[in-house]
């Protein structure tokens, strides 16, 4: 597209193909970044800002300051050592070789094209920017980003008084292609309007920029913006775009939640005689906290109009006995329930934990993963056809097409977190009967302040069990710098001896799924030397699922005294006979990771402890977190602190493909918008309808056609 050419319509109509210098593979890039058109690109904020307009004479560079430098080229020659390189020399005065005179610093360059070898020859002026390093025989900069001074008019914009952005990015592509790519889209933003679709009166009382003019200062902020606020994203033309984001998400669930309302379901009142004969025979009672959900699962359950519930409950809660009065809800009424989990060893504990309460009382649950097979698999398809299996305990199974229930009252979702947006619709959808639906239980082990719930969950009504059922033993958590590796050890083989079981976590910093299962191999491999006699099993996420629940049900079985694993155990494994952890670099992961984790023990009647094997020096963060950490078993605490010192995203686990994901907006920060944008949802669905469809495909996508939850 040339400046000559008509403004568009719409930037979200116009793709960015049509943007000067982006072929095919710069297309594919931007798209692995789910960016496809302008507007995408607009966006597209910087994740933060550097101060670029001061240079710093070459004569006062030192070691380890990034800094904007300006000099000329003395000297430019490929190096032949243990590594092909460009050596670029610019100094303050002109000269080359032995004549070379003034101040000066190498840059260094491994990657380089025939282009930049042309252009990068003696007496060019460059203005760079990059970190200072020691070489071997003078300072350096390796592969600065730069620009050839006074060549064309790129010089004078790229001069300007302003803060330089810095964009999140891919492989393969570099700032300045960003900075390129975002001037294109704001001239094209000059041009063309960005469609507006908050009402005005949604705005009132907030001294905010149009959109517009938010854009344009967040991709080119002037030199005297406040650093501070636009990395911490309180500046109004940040709160502008979180405001209209939230807003976003509001209508969405609302519409979503609207939907659940004009679809019947059946009404499960049943006559509380199975619920009766199950409190009875429980070995406990259940505490106030579980008594609350249950009432209000129950009155849910006996409504006409399909129950979205959410139970949020810390590790050992309790949720599966709510859970399983809630079944014995459905089935009294004559109805199905189902319950989902993630894993095969969970879905197995599940049945068998159910089992033990169910069949006293007449009902058996029948159990449905990938491992049956054959005529087993066609006699429980049928079983559940025909309404002979009551309760339905399953993995992702559950929701294969040849799975049929007669009747499927109440679905009940285990760490929901695990499941994408259309795993949960499908099994919604296998009890859609008559244009009506099922009963929807969600239940997660992620702890959320309600306040934030409320607002991540706006489609979902909330249970809360804040407090675990008495008489547990506390977990007594420890730090222990690596040095002392061999003493943990130690404790390692004397656990075992006395008849225990451990767990012995390995995290490293790189998220490759690969590199974790190389440590965690490693580690394995190194603990069977150190330990005779102990059995040590082995699971990480690269090997097939069957090969990892074999292991992993091994280990429940008491035929492996120790599991060394990645951090894939967070979910999936009840163990009552393992009390002691480790977890190797725990300064890596985050607080409500580390609590998940912690919570593999101290399910059974002996001390359990947890040992943080840190590698020191530690951050004064990260010490904080883990002293943090060993003060409270507090979930929701934790959860809190985690929140506030990572964000709603990386704790919540927005990476998953269907999750709730903010790309401006943080529900913890901006709390304080949140009730604004509610009543703006509100306003725009009642008075505005039109305007809904385009807000949620701007900031969510298909995502808007299943809800955030």
């Amino acid at each position: 597209m040339s400046a000559l050419d008509p403004p568009p319509a719409s930037l979200d109509r116009l793709p960015v193909a049509d943007l000067q210098r982006v072929g095919p593979r710069l297309l594919a890039r931007l798209a692995r970044l789910g960016i496809h058109s302008v507007q995408d690109l607009l966006f597209h904020l910087p994740v933060r800002y550097q101060d670029r307009t001061s240079v710093v004479p070459l004569a006062q560079l030192r070691p380890g300051v990034t800094v904007q430098v300006q000099g000329q080229i003395s000297e430019a020659q490929i190096s032949y050592g243990r590594r092909r390189s460009l050596k670029v020399w610019i100094t303050d005065v002109a000269g080359g070789g032995a004549e070379r005179v003034g101040a000066g610093v190498l840059l260094r360059f491994f990657h380089f094209s025939p282009q930049q070898l042309a252009a990068l020859r003696p007496g060019v002026r460059l203005s760079c920017y990059g970190e200072v390093r020691e070489g071997p025989s003078s300072l350096e900069i390796v592969h600065p980003e730069y620009r050839l001074c006074g060549c064309d008019e790129e010089e004078s914009a790229a001069d300007a008084p302003r803060l330089t952005p810095i964009y999140p990015s891919t492989e393969g592509l570099q700032q300045p292609s960003w900075r390129g790519l975002t001037d294109q889209a704001l001239a094209l933003l000059a041009q063309c309007a960005p469609g507006e679709y908050l009402p005005p009166a949604t705005l009132a009382g907030f001294q905010l920029p149009d959109l517009r003019a938010a854009l344009n200062y967040l991709h080119r902020p002037p030199l005297d913006a406040s650093l501070d606020d636009l990395t911490e994203r309180r500046h109004p033309a940040f709160l502008r775009l979180a405001f209209e984001e939230l807003v976003a998400h509001q209508v969405s669930l609302r519409r979503l939640r609207l939907a659940h309302t004009r679809t019947p379901a059946p009404i499960l009142s049943g006559d509380g005689g199975l619920r009766q004969r199950l409190r009875e025979v429980l070995p406990f009672a259940l505490t106030p906290d579980q008594e609350q959900a249950v009432a209000e699962i129950a009155a849910d359950l006996a409504r006409p109009l399909p129950m979205q519930r959410l139970l949020q409950g810390d590790v050992g809660s309790g949720k599966t006995v709510v859970a399983a009065l809630a079944a014995l809800q459905a089935i009294e009424s004559g109805r199905q329930a189902a319950l989902m989990v993630p894993t095969e060893l969970l879905s197995e504990q599940h049945w068998k934990g159910l089992g033990n309460w169910f069949k006293p009382l007449g009902v058996e649950p029948v159990w449905l993963t990938g491992r049956h097979k054959g005529r087993e698999r066609t006699a429980i398809l049928k079983a559940i056809a025909e309404g002979r299996a009551p309760l339905v305990v399953g993995t992702h199974a559950l929701i294969q097409q040849e799975v049929r229930f007669a009747d499927l009252g109440l679905a009940i979702i285990d760490e929901q977190h695990r499941f994408g947006v259309h795993q949960r619709m499908q099994l919604r959808e296998k009890g859609a009967q008559e244009g009506g639906a099922p009963h929807q239980l969600i239940m997660t082990a992620t702890p959320i302040p309600r306040s934030l719930a409320m607002t991540l969950y706006a489609d979902l009504d909330l249970s809360v069990i804040a407090k675990a059922p008495p008489g547990r033993t506390p977990i007594v958590t420890v730090a222990l710098p690596d040095e002392r590796r061999a003493a943990v050890i130690a404790r390692v083989q004397d656990a075992c001896a006395a008849g225990r079981q451990a767990y012995w976590v390995c995290t490293l910093i790189d998220e490759s799924e690969a590199l974790q299962a190389q440590a965690a191999q490693e580690t394995a491999q190194q603990l069977g030397e150190w330990l005779p006699g102990v059995r040590v099993g082995l699971v990480h996420g690269r090997q097939r699922a069957v090969e990892r629940e074999s292991v992993m049900a091994a280990f429940a079985a008491a035929e492996l005294d120790l599991l060394v694993a990645t951090t894939v155990i967070e979910v999936g494994v009840d163990v009552p006979n393992a009390s002691l952890m480790i977890i190797e670099n725990p300064e890596r992961l985050g607080l409500s990771q580390l609590h998940q984790l912690r919570g593999r023990v101290g399910r059974g009647a002996a001390q359990s402890h947890c040992v943080l094997l840190y590698h020191a020096p530690l951050t004064a963060q990260a010490g904080e977190r883990l002293a943090l950490i060993r003060s409270t078993l507090d979930g929701f605490r934790i959860a809190e602190e985690d929140l506030k010192m990572r964000g709603a995203g990386e704790v919540l686990g927005t990476r998953q493909t269907g999750s709730l994901e903010f790309r401006v907006a943080d529900p913890l920060r901006d709390q304080h918008l949140v009730s604004a944008a509610q009543r703006a949802a509100d306003l725009i669905l009642a008075s505005h309808p039109e305007l809904a469809d385009p807000l949620i495909q701007r900031w969510l996508g298909r995502r808007g056609e299943f809800g955030v939850v």
